[in-house]
C-alpha cells in the first residue's frame, strides 16, 4: 500500500526531496503522493513535522 498525506499537511515541503522515486508533488491544497509511483519506503513519513503522512 502506498503512503498517503492527510489534511494535517502544512505544506512545508520537507517530504518531497526525501522521496527516492519522486512520488510526492505539490497538490492544490496539500502535498500528494502518487500511489502508482510510491515504493512504500517510508522516508517521507519520518521527516513530516505534522505527522500527516502514514501508510495507506
Amino acid at each position: 500500500m502506498a503512503y498517503v498525506i492527510s489534511d494535517a499537511c502544512v505544506n512545508c515541503g520537507a517530504c518531497e526531496p526525501e522521496c527516492p522515486v519522486s512520488a510526492i508533488s505539490q497538490g492544490d491544497a496539500i502535498y500528494v503522493i502518487d500511489a502508482d509511483t510510491c515504493i512504500d519506503c517510508g522516508a517521507c513519513e519520518s521527516v513530516c513535522p505534522s505527522g500527516a503522512i502514514s501508510a495507506g
